[in-house]
Order: structure tokens, then C-alpha cells, then sequence
């Protein structure tokens, strides 16, 4: 009978579970993995929910490293990033097929198995929402001093973003708020930067702006708007760099109300 772990959506979570499917020494086609409110129960599946902990989680990750080297582990890190409801399959899968080479830091080479090719797929398709934000976002200096921006992706990508603008903005207080995943990447000046899940929000302290930020959020505004040239405008080319969805939370389109996601 397969066995299906089920899971938290979370790093933690999806590792726990690929630990206690490993250890159970099952073939790939006799276990699975399925998340946490995202379960299509089949007949002839037994599903346990699995007893997630740091322990396990660290314990996959270092077997990644050491038998799939660290290419591999970015991949199946930026999968897990993924909003694909089947990536904790396609996580397992991949990790088994490399079981069974000689060379098991050469398994994202082997694009014809169907694990892999869909491991690499949410992999560059994470990557790519992560390095367009790192360009779309925008902070905000609240009247406390802390920039604040706020961010609505469909992966869960604070943890590639935090390390970036943690080495460009050392010497600030910032806070990145994932609205879609209720997640938090929060860095205290001089220190590094954390991730809140969970934590109570209270929207209206977002909206004490500070008067220096609304100053320079007009300037800003005023010259992409100076430096538009009309009779050049290309909707359809500026969606192809720009498109839609990031839109909302940049500064120089906030407030405009002909804007859809």
C-alpha cells in the first residue's frame, strides 16, 4: 500500500516529510508526500501526518549537500519556494533517481526523468519572481524609521530577497512583508535578518507614513511621469518587463486605480 506524508507548506515541513519516506525505505511509487490542506485522497493510500521538527529538515539538507552537492540543493531549495501543490513529489522523486547513479551530483543533468525536469522547472520559475522583485520592490520610511515594503508573490521568496538587500542596507531597519504567505523577513540594523510566520499585524501602523517619504514618493512619482514620452508609449512592451501584478505595491503606480492584477 502507498504511503503519503503529509505536511506543512513550509521548508521545515516538506523536509520532515521527505526525511520519514526516506527512512521508511520505500520504492518511489509506494510513498508520496502532499501538503497540508491540499490533500485529494486516493483508494489504497495509507496518509500520515507527519511529526515535523528542525531535526529532520537539517538532516535532509545536509544529505543533500553531501551526496547531490550544492547545484542540486539550490534547485530543490527554490522548489520548495514553489506554489505547486506536487513539488514535495517532484522534491522526492528527484532525490531517489539520484539514489541510483554513481554520480548523484549529476542528477540535474538528467532532465529526461520527469522528477528532475519538473524540480528544475519550479527552480528557475521561483529564481526568476525572486530577481524581479529585487528590482520591483519598493520600501517606505515609516514614522518610526523603519523602511517597510510589502510584496505579494506567488512563491514563498522572502528568504532569497532577504540576504540581498540584508548586504545592501546593513546599517537599516527594514521589514519585508509577504502578504500572499502572511510571512515576515525582518532585519534589525547590524544584525541578521529573520524570518515571522504567524506573527499579529496590525495594518493601520503601515500607513504612518513618514513626511519625508510622502516628499520624496511624489518627487519619484513626478519624474516617471516627466520622463514618459506619450507618443512612444508601448503597453504591451512595458507588460513584457513590467507586468501587471508587481504593480500595485511599486510607489510610482500606487494609487492609480485603472492598475489590475
Amino acid at each position: 500500500m502507498k504511503t503519503v506524508y503529509i505536511c506543512s507548506d513550509t521548508v521545515t515541513g516538506i523536509f520532515s516529510g521527505i526525511y520519514d519516506a526516506w527512512k521508511s525505505g520505500k520504492h518511489e511509487q509506494d510513498c508520496g508526500i502532499a501538503l497540508l490542506g491540499a490533500v485529494e485522497q486516493e483508494l489504497f493510500c495509507d496518509y500520515v501526518e507527519v511529526e515535523e521538527s528542525e531535526r529532520k529538515a537539517q538532516a535532509v539538507e545536509l544529505m543533500i549537500r553531501k551526496h547531490m552537492g550544492m547545484r542540486a540543493y539550490w534547485d530543490i531549495f527554490h522548489a520548495v519556494l514553489s506554489p505547486d501543490r506536487d513539488k514535495g513529489n517532484a522534491i522526492l522523486g528527484t532525490m531517489m533517481a539520484a539514489r541510483k547513479l554513481a554520480d548523484g551530483t549529476k542528477i540535474m543533468d538528467h532532465l529526461s526523468h520527469p522528477m528532475v525536469e519538473k524540480v528544475f522547472e519550479l527552480s528557475r520559475t521561483v529564481a526568476g519572481e525572486a530577481h524581479l522583485l529585487k528590482g520591483f520592490l519598493r520600501f517606505q520610511e515609516l514614522e518610526n524609521g523603519i523602511l517597510y515594503a510589502q510584496i505579494t508573490p506567488k512563491a514563498q521568496v522572502l528568504s532569497c530577497l532577504a540576504p540581498h538587500f540584508e548586504d545592501r542596507l546593513p546599517n537599516e531597519n527594514w521589514m519585508i512583508h509577504d502578504k500572499n504567505h502572511q510571512m515576515f523577513a525582518v532585519h534589525e540594523k547590524g544584525k541578521h535578518w529573520v524570518l515571522v510566520l504567524d506573527e499579529y499585524w496590525r495594518e493601520d501602523r503601515v500607513q504612518l507614513i513618514s513626511e519625508k517619504e510622502k516628499e520624496y514618493a511624489q518627487l519619484w512619482k513626478n519624474f516617471c511621469q516627466t520622463i514618459a514620452i506619450q507618443s512612444r508609449m508601448n503597453p504591451r512592451c512595458q507588460m513584457q518587463h513590467l507586468p501587471l501584478r508587481f504593480r500595485p505595491n511599486m510607489t510610482e503606480f500606487r494609487d492609480t486605480s485603472d492598475v489590475r492584477v
